[in-house]
C-alpha cells in the first residue's frame, strides 16, 4: 500500500477511536429509523429481466448523514442504469449494525429477496467495540453461508474495514487478517478496504470524521463499483 494511503487509514483509525462515543449516539437514533424501513422490493415484471444485488452493512452502506439517493449502493444503481444492466440493488444497510446484529437479521432480508449478488459490508461496529476477532469471523461466516444456502449460485464480495489502533498490534493484525482469510475459505469475492482513498480525508467526510460526505460517497462507490463490476 502507498505511503499516503497507509497515512489515511491511520488518520481515520485514530479519529474513528475519538469519535466513537458520539458516533455510537448518532448510529442509535439512525438505527431507530432504519429499523422501522422495509426493504425494498421489486415488481414481478422486474424479477423476470432483473438480477438482484443486496447491499448488507451498516451506516456506511445506509448512507449515514446523506440523503437517501447519495448512499453508494444508490450512486452504483446508478452506474448500472446508466450501463443498461439487468441488476436492481437493495439497500439494506442499517447504522450501528454488529456482525452478531446482522446474523440476526439476514434471513428476514434475503427471505424478503433473494440475491444474485451479495455485498457484505460489516465489522467495523465490531472493531470499534473491541469484540474478538474470533467471534466477527464466525459471524461473517454464517451469513455467507446462510446467503449460499437461499442461492447456492449467489456471488458474494465481501468488502473489509480496519480496527482502532487502541486494541493493540496483536487486536489489529488478527483484525486485518480476517477478511483475506474469510474470503479464501468461503470462496468469496474481496474488497480489502471499504473505505480506500476516503479514510482519513476531511475534506471527503462529514463532520464526524467517519461517515464520508456526497464526495466521499462518490469515491467509495467507484471503488466497490470496480470490485463489483466483473461479477455482473
Amino acid at each position: 500500500m502507498k505511503q499516503n494511503s497507509t497515512f489515511s487509514i491511520l488518520l481515520f483509525q485514530l479519529i474513528f477511536v475519538l469519535m466513537g462515543c458520539s458516533t455510537s449516539n448518532e448510529e442509535k437514533q439512525d438505527q431507530n429509523q432504519a429499523s422501522n424501513t422495509s426493504v425494498p422490493t421489486v415488481s414481478a415484471d422486474e424479477t423476470s429481466s432483473k438480477k438482484t444485488i443486496i447491499f448488507f452493512g451498516n451506516s456506511l452502506t445506509a448512507g449515514y448523514g446523506l440523503e437517501k439517493e447519495q448512499a453508494f449502493p444508490q450512486l452504483i444503481q446508478q452506474k448500472i442504469d446508466k450501463l443498461a444492466l439487468p441488476y436492481t440493488i437493495v439497500n439494506a444497510g442499517l447504522s450501528g449494525e454488529t456482525t452478531a446484529g446482522g446474523l440476526g437479521r439476514v434471513d428476514w432480508i434475503i427471505g424478503q429477496q433473494k440475491p444474485d449478488i451479495f455485498v457484505l459490508s460489516l465489522g467495523g461496529n465490531d472493531a470499534l467495540r473491541g469484540i474478538d476477532p474470533n467471534n466477527t469471523k464466525d459471524n461473517l461466516e454464517k451469513i455467507i453461508d446462510k446467503v449460499k444456502k437461499v442461492n447456492p449460485q449467489c456471488k458474494i464480495l465481501l468488502a473489509g474495514i480496519l480496527p482502532p489502533p487502541n486494541m493493540g498490534d496483536d487486536y489489529f493484525k488478527a483484525f486485518e487478517k480476517l477478511y483475506p482469510q474469510i474470503s479464501k475459505e468461503k470462496n468469496t469475492y474481496l474488497l480489502p478496504f471499504l473505505l480506500e482513498g476516503v479514510a482519513g480525508e476531511p475534506s471527503l467526510n462529514q463532520a464526524d470524521g467517519i461517515h464520508p460526505n456526497v464526495e466521499g460517497a462518490k469515491i467509495v462507490a467507484n471503488t466497490v463499483f470496480k470490485s463489483l463490476q466483473p461479477l455482473l
